[in-house]
Formats: structure tokens, sequence, C-alpha cells
């Protein structure tokens, strides 16, 4: 009776302390601060300025020397494909014809008189032989003198526009002396800037560039690198980069402009990623760890090699990707597959 009456006593009691039990707040996560590494890797850039060009920039002459007779275009002009631009004085081409065309008359007449006297037998080979090379040879001349004059002017090759002219209407040209620069339209404008060899090495073919022209109100245009210098320039120590620019009806020859040029990951895959000091924790030769935020909001422990320290954090070469997110605080206080409460700020 007595154990009867106590049990009555006692369940509210017990009662009251399941209740309690039932409603205690479980344990928030833990806050942790947290860093993204390499957010701004695939932005890495290389930055330099240059000049705009059109990329096919063909300087013509005159296959012989003479007296330029007409120029017929300006710097500046449209030109089509077939248009006559600039003319030699003929006169003393047309001459050389003449003179070449009677020399070959007589030597064919030689050889002719001479083949049937060769048949009997009545002149010595040698001398056969002579007066068919003078024959060839004259063939040959007249040939050069009607190359001479068909080539005594200089016809646009394609659509372009001409971009210089150094030779002036009168004046005596020697042979392949520059007449006039056309740029071709067909070939579009790029621009041309020069890279250090830390630069250069970092740059493949294709990679996005971002050019700025203040000519054209700092309006950017978008390109990509279509040539990079293989070999430095021997007195600059440079290297020559060609970035592809989009279609635009205000870009001209000799505009200077501003590149940022989006960098390739060294060669063999390996990315070397910029981390907080303060994430990194257990380094010793050249290996350290790092707990990393997976997308459960739970930290996981990695192994990662290490690179050169910097101002700016601790090279990572691999166990990271850009984008991943590491703890950089609280690091004594963690364990792996622990959920947090991340307090996020980018790297």
């Amino acid at each position: 009776m007595l154990l009867r009456f106590l049990a009555v006593l006692l369940l509210p009691f017990v009662m009251a302390c399941s209740n309690k039990t039932e409603t205690t707040p479980a344990t928030e996560p833990l806050a942790v601060r947290v860093a993204q590494v390499g957010a701004d890797n695939a932005g890495d850039a290389v930055e330099t300025a240059g000049t705009v060009a059109l990329r096919e920039e063909t300087t013509l002459a005159f296959t012989s020397g003479g007296r330029i007779a007409r120029i017929l275009v300006n710097e500046g002009d449209p030109v089509r494909r077939g248009q006559l631009l600039a003319t030699l004085d003929v006169t003393p081409v047309s001459s050389g014809l003449d003179a070449a065309i009677a020399e070959q008359n007589r030597a064919r007449a030689e050889l002719r008189r001479l083949e049937p006297l060769m048949d009997k037998g009545w002149i010595t080979r040698p001398r056969y032989e002579a007066a068919v090379a003078a024959a060839q040879s004259a063939d040959a001349a007249v040939k050069a003198q009607r190359f001479a004059l068909d080539t005594a002017r200089i016809v646009a090759s394609g659509d372009g526009v001409v971009l210089a002219r150094p030779a002036e209407p009168g004046q005596i040209v020697a042979q392949g002396m520059p007449v006039l620069v056309i740029g071709q339209a067909s070939s579009g404008f790029v621009l041309r800037a020069p890279l250090s060899d830390r630069e250069a090495v970092r740059l493949a073919r294709g990679a996005p560039a971002r050019v700025v022209l203040e000519a054209l109100d700092g309006e950017p245009l978008t390109g990509s690198v279509l040539e990079l210098g293989s070999r430095a320039d021997r007195a600059t120590g440079t290297f020559q980069v060609e970035i592809a620019l989009a279609p635009d009806p205000r870009l001209r020859s000799g505009l200077i402009g501003r590149a940022s040029i989006t960098a390739s990951p060294p060669a063999g895959g390996a990315t070397s990623l910029l981390v907080p000091p303060l994430a990194i924790f257990g380094a010793r030769a050249g290996e350290g760890f790092v707990y990393v935020l997976d997308a459960q909001n739970r930290v996981r422990l990695r192994k990662v090699r290490l690179g050169e320290a910097e101002d700016g954090g601790v090279n990572v070469l691999a166990g990271l990707k850009p984008g991943d997110w590491v703890a950089i605080a609280a690091l004594d206080r963690l364990q792996d597959g622990m959920a947090v409460r991340p307090e996020r700020r980018r790297q």
C-alpha cells in the first residue's frame, strides 16, 4: 500500500522531467568562417597594350624598275579586287620587248638555216648547238620582257584599304621597292601586343580576351588569341601576341588598345590555387591538411600538396579545385564530417 502511494506521488515528477527532456532544443552547428579559393582563377588574366592592325597587310611593288607613271589611290582609300592601283612608264619596257622580239626572230632564222646543214653534215655539232642555245636565250628574253610589261601595273588582289603610299608619280623606283601598302579587309582586325616571357608561357591559342580602345569611348571588344610568338624579339626580349577582334566598323589600323587575356592552367593540368594561410594545418614536407566544406555544410578533411608562400597566401598545387570552400577558423574544434554553420567570404 505504501509503495503504491509513493508511485502515485512520483508520477507527476517523472512526467515533468520527461517533457522537459523532449523540449530541450538540439545543439546548433558550430559557426565557422570559410573562404572560397580560386574563385578568380578562371579569370586570371594577362594584361598588355598594343596596336590595332589588319591581320594581312601587303606591301605592293613593281617587279621591274622604272619611272612611276600613275598612282590612282591615296592613303585611306578603299579598294576592290582587280582594281588598277598604279602603273609604270612602259616606254623602256616596250622598247626592250621590241628588241627582244627582233633578236628572237634572228636567232630562229639562223637555227632554221643551220638545221638542214647539220643533217647533211656540212657544219659541226658545236656550231649547231650554239645556234640552238641562242634561239632558246632569245625566247627567254622575250618572255622576261613580256612579263615586265604585264607587271608594269599594280592591281588589287582583294578588297581592302590603302594603309600607306610611300611612293609618288614620277619617282624612279627599283625592282621590289614599296609603292603601296594594302590591308586586306577579309583578314579582319587584330591587336598586336608584346608579352614578357612569364606572360607568354601562361597563354595559349584561342584564349579569350577583352580589349578596350580609348578611341571607342572605352567600350570593350571581345577577342581571342590568334597567334602567339614562339620566339622572342632579339632587341626587346618580348613575345608578340595577336588577338583577333570581333568585327566592328569603327576599327582602324593604328588604334591603341589595352587587352586582358585569360591565362591557361599550367601544362599537365596542375593548377596552383592561392589559399589563406589560416586554412592550412599540419604542414610538413610539402604537404598539409585543410577542412573543405561540402554541399551539406559538413567539413571534410583533405590532404593538399603545398607550393610557395606569397603575400596573399600559400599556393596549393594539388588537392583543391577552383571554387572549393575551406575553413579558416576554429580548426582545432573541427572533425571530419562535422556539420557546421558557414560564414562565407571570398578569397
